[in-house]
């Protein structure tokens, strides 16, 4: 039993059955060696979880450098991942094959938008927001950022939490700060952001998890990628467990978003294991399953070019972000 609580979930925020939540550290880390002990598909059958991959990766760029050039090159390589004349031997390049998203800081939203829209593309635009990466902006701030970046079109949005509001327990007012980013969000996807590796405990991240659904989350995700500790798979069975729980208590699904740390097509494999196992079939799908990562997709379609032509590519071959 790796979470023990009495299952009282609903819309409203309860406080006392939050506080009385515990996680069980080492049945946690049990299943996290279990999963990465498991055998992953291979031959043909790798290639195709391969491309599944690459359809629930948000190609992202969150550099200090960004420049409208970076961004024209992040969005053609979202709407061509994977090479046509690999994808065309694969009897895939009909397919519509594309990652999932593109994510940028909302800066930069504007850029990401006209290129796709010359493109006649219609990939999402995801904008990080208030305060990212540390949420260390006024509230004031933070919801201007989100209305800015939905007003220059993004359509899903990962915020960042206020982690001192989780450290401190201040869990009612974690719920009121994200009701108001959901209503900031409008119709766009929210993405809360809960940067596991500064919450100090499972504990806290199973119930951080649960306030953040609570309040509308869309999905919910590990990390900004500048903290020390990202993705990790005992964490993420935390968050996972949550959304399961949180989907038999209320009937709603929400995502799930590892990010930060996730760099080889191997890697990309065990998450896709891990969410079928833990969450089931449903969940693999862009809807409710996102791959956070920058450098992702030239490990995964280098993997693809080997599967193809029996020969690793030189990077050089493959055509970057």
């Amino acid at each position: 039993m790796l979470i023990s609580h009495q299952c009282h979930c609903c819309y409203t925020l309860h406080i006392t059955w939050i506080a009385k939540v515990k996680v069980n550290t080492q049945a946690v880390l049990k299943r996290a060696q279990h999963v990465q002990g498991q055998k992953t598909p291979k031959k043909q059958w790798q290639a195709a979880w391969l491309l599944k991959a690459v359809t629930c990766i948000d190609l992202t760029t969150l550099a200090g450098d960004d420049t409208p050039s970076n961004i024209h090159r992040l969005c053609l390589k979202a709407i061509q991942p994977v090479r046509y004349d690999l994808l065309k031997k694969m009897d895939m390049h009909d397919k519509g094959i594309t990652t999932a998203a593109v994510c940028v800081y909302p800066s930069r939203v504007a850029d990401a938008i006209k290129l796709l829209n010359a493109a006649n593309s219609s990939l999402p635009v995801a904008s990080v927001a208030t305060g990212f990466p540390t949420g260390q902006t006024p509230l004031e701030t933070r919801l201007q950022e989100v209305h800015m970046a939905v007003a220059d079109g993004a359509t899903e949005i990962d915020i960042v939490i206020n982690r001192m509001l989780v450290l401190t327990g201040q869990w009612e007012a974690l719920y009121d700060e994200i009701c108001q980013f959901r209503q900031a969000c409008s119709d766009a996807h929210m993405k809360t952001i809960l940067a596991i590796g500064e919450l100090g405990t499972f504990t806290n991240v199973y119930k951080a998890s649960m306030v953040a659904m609570m309040a509308g989350s869309d999905f919910i995700k590990t990390s900004t990628g500048k903290e020390v500790v990202n993705a990790t798979y005992p964490v993420a069975i935390v968050m996972m467990r949550a959304i399961r729980n949180y989907f038999l208590c209320t009937g709603h699904k929400v995502g799930f978003k590892p990010a930060g740390g996730i760099r080889t097509a191997q890697e990309s494999l065990v998450w896709l294991t891990l969410i079928k196992e833990e969450l089931g079939n449903d969940w693999l799908c862009p809807h409710l399953f996102r791959l956070g990562a920058s450098s992702l997709l030239a490990d995964i379609e280098r993997q693809i070019y080997h599967y193809v032509t029996g020969q690793y590519a030189a990077y050089h071959e493959l055509p970057m972000p």
